[in-house]
């Protein structure tokens, strides 16, 4: 009887705790996975940004957000990943002014960055500084632009690609200026910035995260920020606009992009999550130190600020006449 009794007990606590495995495994197997797809490299404000919150982002949606690169074509290879991507808040992507950018630089795209979209959550404004490499012997705006009108074709500018917001930042600025020079596209601002770090460029718009650890470097010199008003993170470097070409000003809205036809519930959990990670000081923090301004609006308001950045870049991209086949 007594023997029984135990194989009885024994059975039943063996089967509970088979359940409470098969319980925890379910419940791993369900627990959600968000893919934010970047669409630069290594090195970029976007990836660096990414890679600030997603963690954060993740257990704020009850599961793991993964940071995923797929950089090409300025941005529009990732862009298109995302726009391909089943619409169920799973697949996002950190997207940036390059975004809206790429339909007025590019003739065919496999996507369109308005339609396919839908605004998530905006998260930060990256502003960009104009640097030279050491031996361009200028100190100022328009030093640099008096150099290099003097010698037309002689230097060449590097950027994160052909398409991206640092491309057509420095497009935009030739173009007000009356300047030529060669331009040299990288797969992200890392690579640009080293390449006039290492004197084979003479000049990069680069967002201010990728050069603001290189201030007191003797092989590069910070010129002037792009922004309307001085950086807060750079205070003492001028405007553009105020050493040397006046009307000249460029910056980005960061956030995060969902496929179009995301139920609005979903992109409303994910906005409400993403404001609450950003309300946390240690994130706020951590951009910061990336040298870029935390932001927080509801979707609707971001799907607004898309559809003006939209028809302004429009204007700037035909201004600066920059074209990518």
């Amino acid at each position: 009887m007594t023997s029984t009794l135990f194989t009885r007990r024994s059975l039943a606590a063996v089967a509970a705790a088979a359940m409470a495995l098969c319980s925890l495994g379910a419940a791993h197997a369900q627990q959600r996975v968000i893919h934010i797809i970047v669409p630069f490299g290594t090195g970029a404000v976007q990836d660096t940004v990414a890679r600030a919150f997603n963690n954060e982002l993740g257990a704020a949606l009850g599961g793991s957000a993964i940071v995923e690169n797929r950089a090409g074509a300025g941005g529009t290879v990732g862009a298109a990943v995302v726009a391909k991507a089943p619409a169920d808040g799973n697949t996002l992507v950190l997207a940036a002014a390059s975004h809206n950018i790429a339909a007025f630089l590019y003739s065919k795209l496999p996507y369109d960055p308005l339609k396919d979209f839908v605004g998530v959550a905006n998260v930060g404004n990256a502003g960009y500084v104009l640097a030279v490499a050491s031996g361009m012997n200028v100190a100022t705006t328009a030093d640099f632009i008096k150099e290099v009108k003097a010698n037309p074709g002689k230097y060449n500018y590097a950027s994160a690609g052909n398409g991206s917001a640092t491309h057509l930042a420095m497009a935009s600025f030739l173009a007000k200026a009356g300047l030529q020079m060669t331009h040299i596209p990288t797969k992200s601002t890392g690579e640009a910035v080293n390449e006039v770090l290492a004197g084979r460029v003479q000049a990069v718009i680069s967002s201010s995260i990728g050069v603001m650890g290189f201030q007191d470097d003797a092989r590069m010199k910070l010129l002037a920020s792009t922004g309307q008003s001085r950086s807060p993170f750079l205070p003492k470097l001028p405007t553009v606009a105020e050493s040397g070409l006046p009307g000249y000003a460029f910056d980005s809205w960061i956030g995060l992009l969902a496929p179009a036809g995301t139920p609005k519930a979903e992109v409303e959990r994910i906005n409400a999550a993403a404001n609450k990670v950003l309300a946390d000081p240690a994130i706020q923090e951590r951009f910061k130190r990336l040298g870029v301004e935390p932001r927080s609006q509801s979707a609707e308001a971001f799907q607004k600020l898309l559809r003006a950045d939209w028809d302004a870049m429009g204007v700037v991209v035909k201004a600066s006449g920059a074209k990518v086949d």
